[in-house]
């Protein structure tokens, strides 16, 4: 879907001429192969293997369903079958054809283009030269019917409202066919990758897309298609006024999902209010800890540390979100004006802004966003958030809003120390200009990205919902930071339902 070779991007900073280009692999998420340093991905560590170039040429039709892009230190078999997926390649061949109107003996050739963290890319070319975009998600892969069915409404629903979203040919959310997997055929989309010219007119749009509830986007045949099946909706989805052919269904965010929690039959949306949306996430933890809650030492082991290496007790965890739960109905932005459940991309890196050069100036023009997976509608309070890759304001003292600056010492410093601080320099910059260009082209996210209290509120609704892994203090401290900043973060006059011990309370800080 993105081409297969690198780009540079290279930041025009002024009087700073020996900093470094920035450099991104354009291929489709090519992050992904490493996402398994997430505890939501796995607890082992993978290890690249082969360029995906190499993967164009398979072998055999076996090295189409099997994981090629790396090994484990741990538990590599295993990995490995979480990620092989057997189907029918010529029936694939033949659906695929067919959804663009074409015989299967147009069909010349079908190859892996790439494997992320949660899906397999095959890269289909007709004997004319067409080519289109095969994807099949890997049998550990979840929520997997509504996975596929959320992004395949989310591109077409995007598409049609003007947003560069690869078109969708067609899809199937149940391996229910003759091909026996679940797949989306799709535009394939000649570029490179920059996020270096990342529209934010575009974004702004796309904040302004209003919905009637929170959740993820579905056409409404699917969410019917599923109904009354094991792992079907609890709720009906909710449609869009503006087009009946879509509606808000349940969420398809990865941490509402992982592992066991997927079998569980607990709300996930649509959430009809803010004050639900902030209280489903915690709801299903709590359920799954106090089912198959063991204790565990935390999953980063950097953070070990501060436990003194000891296991966590999920009671303690259990303990803070019902804390959670008693305050949640007070984290409802005050600014109403400005918080409406809305749709932003859940992983705008580089690798997913397909842009086109224009031949006759050195403009580039966005042609794809790509990777609409997991994608969530949530309150804009919830959802505003610097990209990861630009983050770069964590326990450094640096203001964002204010342009960063060099040491005045630079030149008299050792090159290592040199270079670790014009790398600083360079990351702070991106963080601001990315800041600096909501300011003027997006407004209303950056009035919910510089809200006083806006931060701790996404934060402590983040770590509500993500699944416990031996990790206690995080959100233990989001909530000791509530209850100092109750007033800030609540309103005058609303009492806090929650108190922590002050020797508690300076512990955990």
């Amino acid at each position: 879907m993105s081409c297969l070779r690198r780009v540079r991007l290279v930041s025009h900073l002024r009087a700073v001429p020996i900093l470094q280009p920035l450099r991104f692999h354009s291929s489709l998420r090519s992050i992904d192969v490493f996402s398994d340093l997430s505890p939501i991905a796995t607890a082992t560590r993978c290890l690249p293997r082969r360029t995906f170039a190499a993967m164009a040429h398979p072998h055999s039709d076996n090295e189409l369903f099997e994981y090629t892009s790396g090994r484990w230190l741990v538990n590599d078999k295993l990995r490995h079958a979480e990620r092989r997926r057997d189907f029918n390649v010529d029936e694939l061949r033949r659906l695929a054809a067919e959804s663009v109107k074409r015989s299967p003996d147009d069909v010349e050739s079908l190859r892996k283009l790439a494997e992320g963290g949660f899906n397999r890319v095959f890269l289909i070319t007709m004997r004319d030269g067409f080519r289109m975009v095969a994807r099949i998600p890997y049998s550990a892969t979840a929520p997997k019917y509504f996975a596929v069915a959320s992004e395949a409404a989310t591109l077409a629903y995007l598409r049609s409202a003007g947003v560069p979203t690869p078109e969708v040919y067609g899809y199937s959310p149940t391996p229910d066919n003759a091909a026996g997997t679940e797949y989306i055929f799709m535009q394939y989309i000649e570029g490179v990758s920059l996020g270096d010219v990342f529209s934010f007119e575009l974004e702004a749009n796309m904040l302004l897309m209003g919905f009637p509830a929170g959740g993820s986007l579905y056409f409404a045949k699917d969410l019917e298609n599923a109904a009354g099946s094991p792992s079907g909706p609890t709720k009906a989805g909710i449609p869009l006024k503006s087009d009946k052919r879509f509606c808000v269904g349940p969420d398809t965010s990865l941490p509402l999902w992982f592992g066991l929690r997927s079998q569980f039959d607990v709300d996930r949306g649509p959430y009809a209010t803010i004050e639900e949306t902030l209280v489903r996430g915690a709801e299903k933890e709590q359920a799954y800890l106090r089912r198959f809650g063991r204790p565990l030492l935390p999953f980063q082991r950097a953070r070990r540390e501060a436990y003194q290496y000891q296991e966590q007790q999920p009671s303690d965890h259990i303990e803070n979100l019902d804390r959670y739960l008693r305050i949640a109905p007070s984290l409802v932005s005050r600014d109403r004006i400005f918080d409406h459940f809305c749709i932003r991309h859940p992983d705008p890196q580089p690798s997913n802004i397909i842009v086109s050069r224009s031949p006759d100036s050195n403009s580039y023009t966005i042609v794809g966003l790509i990777d609409w997976q997991h994608t969530s509608i949530l309150p804009l309070s919830l959802l505003a958030s610097i990209p990861k890759w630009l983050r770069n304001d964590n326990n450094t003292g640096w203001q964002p809003e204010m342009p960063p600056s060099l040491p005045e010492n630079l030149y008299n410093m050792d090159e290592s120390q040199r270079e670790r601080e014009l790398e600083l320099y360079r990351r702070r910059f991106l963080h601001y200009y990315y800041v600096e260009n909501t300011r003027k082209h997006n407004i209303i996210l950056y009035v919910v990205l510089t809200e006083p209290m806006g931060a701790l509120r996404r934060r402590l609704f983040r770590h509500s919902r993500d699944p416990w892994e031996g990790e206690t203090l995080e959100l233990k401290l989001a909530l000791v930071q509530a209850t100092e900043h109750w007033e800030a973060l609540a309103g005058e006059g609303v009492p806090c339902p929650i108190a922590f011990d002050p020797d508690d309370a300076r512990e955990t800080v």
